[in-house]
């Protein structure tokens, strides 16, 4: 592997936020895959299991606008110290009600709200702030796909270590033991050297002003904008077929728990494979070319998944599957970053949030009712299908080369809004 793969790594702060937020991200997998487990246990219902998705992220839909403003407004280091601590806080009263042994769904539900609501705050200040931790900017590619790297190699590691201990020691350990991980990233986050925060003065109102220039900001910049629309149809008709994997576990696989791990770390290992990929790219190269054609593999993983019931090649297409959609979706936070313009950076990537877990949570609802009649099989097959059909309608858009298409806001409308409109 190039040591170009690592260069974000030489930044200190930016070394610091990715040890402690790996350990943190290994816990929260954990959750996660306790969550799906314990529900579709207590419910055999794939209807539910979308519902608990959903209830965890559709709160990022209807407040990611208000996290980007104050993202914006705000010092993004408090921000984000304080989104952390409030999670601390939601772990440990879902572990404590798991260890009591007297939970009921509708409780989980409610505690995913809480986390959802969390992270309408977390993503964009914590999205946002990479910029600022990462002292050479022309690695700022580099270091969203070591992110990406950070996020998956935990989905690698967190699902696998979930299913030994809910096998072994229960499921109230999985929520101690992520309870705990949030220590790790409020001891980076304090351990940090950043510039002093400078307040800038407000004269606008958050509802109007605020949200009406990102709003507006998108409209002149189409370059962003398409990107944010394709992800938004693939987050609502495609990446949400992680919903399915415990019925495959169950249902298709025979298996169990364990089994439900594996399949998760299958999924993260191409994940992974596909950010060292990324991170290891020259910047000069083509992300365009690299979505369209991550996006296919991502289809035809799906696909080649969908109707195998042999579990070692099952997990090959796991893996392609990992592999592109991780790709896909770290190339497009790739042009965001690396076209916004900072003053706007908070907004905008809230439109990124919503895009990615806003409307997941539609989609795991709509993937969930849609399987209850045509089993999980057929209801994958067609996410791949459709994952196709989505670079089909974008074609045009996708080959053009990198650049062409970027239009700017014009000075007229700089001076007008007030944004700063430097490139990174």
């Amino acid at each position: 592997m190039k040591l170009s793969t690592f260069n974000a790594l030489h930044s200190r702060n930016y070394r610091l936020y990715f040890y402690g937020q790996f350990v943190s991200l290994i816990g929260t997998w954990m959750q996660r895959t306790a969550v799906s487990w314990i529900i579709y246990t207590l419910t055999h219902s794939t209807f539910m299991l979308g519902l608990t998705f959903f209830a965890g992220q559709f709160p990022s839909f209807v407040l990611g606008l208000f996290g980007g403003v104050v993202s914006d407004r705000y010092d993004r280091f408090r921000v984000l110290l304080t989104t952390q601590i409030a999670s601390l806080i939601q772990a440990s009263i879902l572990a404590i009600l798991i260890l009591m042994g007297h939970y009921k769904v509708w409780e989980l539900l409610v505690l995913s709200v809480l986390l959802g609501c969390i992270n309408a705050f977390d993503v964009p200040s914590r999205q946002s702030l990479v910029y600022d931790m990462v002292d050479d900017k022309s690695t700022i590619p580099n270091a969203l796909a070591l992110n990406s790297s950070m996020v998956n190699l935990a989905r690698l590691i967190g699902p696998a270590i979930a299913g030994v201990v809910l096998e072994k020691l229960g499921a109230g350990i999985c929520f101690v033991l992520n309870a705990a991980s949030f220590i790790a990233v409020i001891v980076s986050l304090l351990r940090m050297r950043l510039k002093p925060y400078e307040p800038r003065p407000h004269d606008k109102k958050v509802w109007t002003d605020d949200l009406r220039e990102g709003f507006a900001y998108l409209k002149q910049t189409p370059s962003i904008a398409k990107v944010i629309l394709m992800l938004a149809v693939m987050s609502l008709l495609v990446i949400p077929y992680a919903t399915m994997m415990p019925v495959y576990a169950k249902v298709i696989f025979h298996g169990d728990a364990t089994t439900f791990g594996y399949i998760d770390s299958f999924i993260g290992l191409g994940a992974v494979t596909g950010a060292l990929y990324l991170a290891s790219l020259p910047s000069s190269a083509n992300r365009k070319r690299i979505l369209w054609m991550n996006t296919i593999l991502f289809g035809l993983g799906l696909i080649l998944f969908s109707y195998t019931t042999w579990f070692p090649l099952a997990m090959v297409f796991a893996m392609l599957s990992g592999f592109g959609m991780m790709a896909q979706t770290t190339v497009s936070n790739t042009i965001i970053q690396t076209t916004v313009a900072p003053a706007m950076r908070g907004r905008v990537i809230s439109y990124f949030a919503m895009a990615y877990f806003g409307l997941q949570p539609l989609g795991s609802l709509l993937i969930g009712a849609i399987s209850h009649y045509i089993g999980a099989p057929a209801t994958l097959l067609a996410e791949g299908l459709a994952a196709l059909a989505v670079v089909g309608i974008f074609w045009k858009y996708l080959r053009k080369e990198e650049g062409e298409e970027e239009e700017l806001p014009t000075v007229s409308a700089i001076k007008q809004t007030k944004w700063t409109t430097a490139k990174m």
